[in-house]
């Protein structure tokens, strides 16, 4: 019952904070001093005036209503998450639903996949400018024992200086054994330009870190599945790691500036640079080593050199820099040239011989591409087209071409094709581990994949989609054949892998009602199963709006609906922080619930949700996030967002 009264007592000061009384009577001053002459303007500034701008300068502005997408976006990522699926805790990792949401770059990275959906990259950086400082403070409530938070605040010194600083944090201990979720990014943003309007320059700052306690799921799923009473107390559930955890850290210093030295109004011409400085540390902690199952001992990884306390670490670090000349001219279009290089150093503290197989404690290159990219655009359409080659000795290319069309102001359309000649992550070129499985060594080819991307935005309906083949794909696999041991390795197929997928929205208003529909169908061509995605994804929202209380409130309340067909979801492993393709357990073929009411006073949102709440008067509980891995049980959370202009 608390949970519920808390928010409406916020809910209710926030009113009377609203409400304009008309009995007092503010006294009017002769003479108003420079302060308040300030405060009067800046309370006068439009919405526009508060920018946020993303690495491509695309720029939106701070949004502070309640709709649906709002609901959508009231999460740990804080953006919408269709297509991915969460695991129990907050600030775990995600199953990929679908599999379109993957992006790739043809420079290799650490790996570790499953701990980098939290993690920030120099693209999720957005920079800002605002005419009076702008503060956005998230909170929301966690499953046991903790909060989620996200601290922001941005102000410009001048018209032309910029500065924002933001914390994100979440902690919670979970449903079940070995489950706590400590994380935290922090990041320092700025942006500038000259009076002259010749250097410009944004720059960020990151340091983050996302410890997660690795329980490997629960051991006896029948005893989950069959509602059994005595193990509606989740922590009597038991699990395979009692204390493995995984711990990653990582600390990122970007520049990136350019310097006009030629300007006119309609033409200039332009040096350009950016920089990224990059560290990671991966750690696998695990102190006692033996897995139970009842009183049967069982070697949930296999074989290990320690009997307990094993502690493998790993390091990375990274360096890009890229330089070039950009000219531009208000009707031939925007021609970019380049040269970047990319550094990496994929370390551990040994060099580990087994029998005949020697494992290097580090892998290291450089690799130089060129490149070029030209932009056309007016006002009915937008064409961008690039290409990267690698003038070193690695096989590296990326080439894209892009068309968006405006045919009214009720409809847009795009079309794109990519195409991608890409180094494998490291974790599959190199791993080191006590655990004797997981040490190799191995030369992989270049993974290809080529996209064909389609949308179209209108007022009426929106659609989106992608036809991709895939060739030399490298992947995870396990290898043994008990269900109880996980024996991964990495694998690369050589044979072609088609998919497609076709995602549709459409909102439907009637009155004061809406049912909020997107619908994702999935298709694969392969000879065998390496990619594997559900067929059918949908989530459905009916929901109800109004305003209260002479408009000071404005409330939303509703059901979403979410589903996806069966299939055999790729597995978990804390090892490598990574899935795994398998073909033993399916997943899926159930429906969540979730109950909401969101209210907006002023510039406050509220949100109150209960979790699955189907959950509480199902027969059975099927519903898993990954195999071993079960999905929350119903769940009341409420938190909100809140934004100040001062």
């Amino acid at each position: 019952m608390r949970l519920i009264l808390f928010p409406l007592l916020i809910l209710f000061t926030l009113l009377g904070y609203s409400q304009e009384t008309t009995t007092q009577k503010l006294k009017k001053s002769l003479l108003k001093s420079q302060e308040q002459k300030a405060k009067e303007k800046a309370e006068k500034a439009p919405i526009t005036s508060y920018r946020i701008i993303s690495l491509a300068n695309d720029t939106t502005y701070v949004d502070t209503s309640l709709t649906i997408a709002k609901e959508y976006n009231y999460n740990y990522l804080r953006k919408d998450n269709f297509g991915l699926f969460s695991f129990l805790n907050e600030g775990q990792t995600y199953t990929t639903l679908n599999h379109s949401l993957q992006t790739t770059t043809a420079y290799p990275e650490i790996g570790m996949a499953g701990k980098h959906f939290n993690y920030l990259q120099a693209k999720d950086i957005s920079y800002y400018s605002v005419a009076t400082p702008l503060t956005d403070l998230y909170f929301k409530t966690v499953m046991e024992q903790g909060q989620s938070s996200d601290a922001f605040v941005t102000l410009n010194t001048s018209e032309r200086f910029n500065f924002s600083i933001a914390y994100k944090g979440v902690r919670s201990i979970g449903k079940y054994i070995n489950q706590l979720t400590s994380a935290g990014n922090f990041r320092v943003t700025t942006n500038y330009h000259n009076k002259s309007n010749t250097y410009f320059l944004k720059a960020h700052y990151t340091g983050q870190d996302l410890l997660n306690g690795e329980n490997g799921g629960i051991t006896t799923p029948i005893d989950f599945e069959s509602k059994n009473s005595a193990y509606s107390n989740r922590p009597r559930m038991e699990v395979y790691l009692v204390d493995a955890k995984t711990f990653l850290k990582g600390k990122r210093i970007f520049v990136d500036h350019s310097y006009r030295f030629y300007n006119s109004k309609s033409t200039y011409l332009a040096l350009f640079h950016q920089f990224i400085a990059e560290s990671k540390f991966f750690e696998f902690n695990q102190v006692t080593v033996a897995s139970y199952i009842g009183n049967n001992s069982v070697k949930r990884f296999g074989d290990s050199y320690k009997s307990s306390s094993i502690n493998d670490q790993l390091h990375y670090n990274k360096f890009y820099t890229q330089m070039g000349v950009q000219f531009s001219n208000l009707n031939k279009g925007i021609l970019r040239f380049y040269i970047d290089n990319y550094r990496y150093n994929y370390f551990y503290n040994t060099l580990l011989i087994l029998n005949t197989i020697t494992i290097p404690s580090q892998l290291n290159d450089a690799i130089t591409t060129v490149g070029a990219e030209y932009q056309l655009k007016n006002k009915k359409w937008n064409f961008l087209a690039s290409y990267k080659n690698a003038i070193s000795n690695q096989v590296v290319r990326e080439a894209k071409a892009e068309l968006q069309y405006r045919f009214s102001d009720k409809l847009r359309g795009a079309l794109a094709i990519e195409n991608c000649a890409k180094l494998p992550d490291l974790s599959y070129s190199m791993f080191q581990s006590s655990y004797v499985n997981y040490n190799w060594y191995n030369a992989y080819t270049t993974e290809k994949s080529t996209n064909l991307k389609f949308s179209v935005d209108s007022n009426w309906f929106n659609v989106k989609a992608q036809f991709s083949n895939y060739k030399d794909k490298v992947f995870f696999v396990n290898t043994s054949t008990n269900d109880n041991i996980q024996l991964i390795s990495p694998n690369q197929y050589s044979k072609a892998i088609t998919y497609g997928s076709i995602q549709a929205n459409k909102e439907i208003k009637y009155w004061k009602l809406a049912l909020d529909n997107t619908l994702l169908f999935q298709a694969v061509s392969q000879d065998d199963p390496v990619l594997n995605v559900p067929k059918w994804v949908t989530r459905n929202s009916l929901y109800f709006s109004d305003y209260f209380f002479e408009k000071a409130l404005y409330l939303q309340s509703g059901i979403t609906f979410n589903y996806f067909t069966k299939y055999y979801a790729n597995g978990y492993n804390p090892v490598v922080a990574d899935f795994f393709v398998q073909q033993k357990k399916q997943i899926g073929d159930f429906a969540t619930y979730d109950f909401f009411i969101n209210a907006r006073v002023r510039q406050t949102r509220i949100f109150l949700k209960a979790e699955h709440f189907n959950a509480a008067w199902s027969a059975t509980n099927k519903f898993y996030s990954a195999p071993d891995y079960p999905y929350r049980d119903f769940i009341i959370r409420f938190g909100l967002v809140w934004n100040f202009f001062k």
